[in-house]
């Protein structure tokens, strides 16, 4: 069994890789301080990783006690209580960039009675959208339940704006496998390939890209007919999100043949 203080050190090492690897997904200016914003902040040990590579940053959290511990710590970032459900309070195009490390998928769910996770989502990326410069990523490594907690996620973000996609690393492993949603704010960007290269030589799909325009995530009052084309490119694009082998789509994808006679 493993003592406390070896669990502690390795929960410090994933959560700076995780944050190491949010910030290399932002592509930030190289040799150039920027100012970003952590949301679920929590004791700030995402905060020492930007700290370390020269950025200055915000940091939001809902736990009073995460905070405090952060504060005891000493962090060099400016903290903030709050919920990120209910909007943030920042002004238009104040940050360089966000990140987010194991906190995004706690507003899928409805901890009271009063609240929607569709709606605290929304209000969330919408505020977010608003406090980002136009250019600037987003980038939120999560730990979804299931596939329709990704539907519902990316289904919000792009209803506030964003574009981007979902960055899968290690997709063929259980306990490396990573999900990292990339979003853009304003303007397009080409969306990074996961890590694991050797997945991707394959054939395995670590990415899954949406834009605002068009979009495979759910974002329709109804269901796609079964078995239609919109039907198969849906349930193939839930597929690869999981990290599973899925053909490329080609013009014959959903085609129906015509009956041989």
């Amino acid at each position: 069994m493993m003592s406390p203080m070896i669990c502690y050190s390795r929960m410090i090492e994933i959560q700076t890789q995780m944050s190491e690897r949010a910030v290399e997904l932002l592509s930030l200016p190289e040799d150039q301080p920027c100012y970003l914003l952590d949301v679920g902040c929590g004791s700030g040990l995402s905060g020492d990783y930007l700290t370390e590579a020269g950025h200055y940053w915000v940091g939001v959290d809902i736990s009073t006690a995460m905070l405090d511990v952060a504060l005891q710590r000493e962090v060099e970032g400016d903290l903030l209580l709050g919920d990120m459900g209910e909007g943030l309070p920042f002004r238009p195009g104040m940050f360089d960039g966000c990140v987010s490390i194991s906190a995004l998928q706690w507003l899928c769910n409805a901890d009271k009675k009063t609240h929607s996770p569709p709606k605290r989502l929304y209000r969330f990326f919408s505020t977010l959208y608003s406090s980002l410069a136009r250019g600037a990523r987003a980038v939120f490594q999560i730990y979804p339940e299931n596939s329709e907690q990704l539907e519902l996620i990316t289904a919000q973000a792009m209803k506030a704006g964003f574009t981007g996609g979902m960055v899968v690393d290690y997709p063929n492993s259980s306990k490396a496998k990573k999900f990292f949603l990339c979003l853009f704010a304003g303007v397009s960007g080409v969306l990074p390939k996961g890590l694991d290269s050797e997945s991707s030589d394959r054939g395995v799909s670590n990415q899954a890209q949406f834009t605002a325009q068009r979009s495979r995530f759910k974002n329709m009052k109804g269901k796609s007919a079964k078995k239609s084309k919109d039907w198969i490119l849906e349930k193939k694009e839930r597929r690869r999100r999981q990290g599973k082998e899925v053909r490329a789509d080609t013009k014959y994808t959903g085609r129906h043949r015509k009956p041989r006679f």
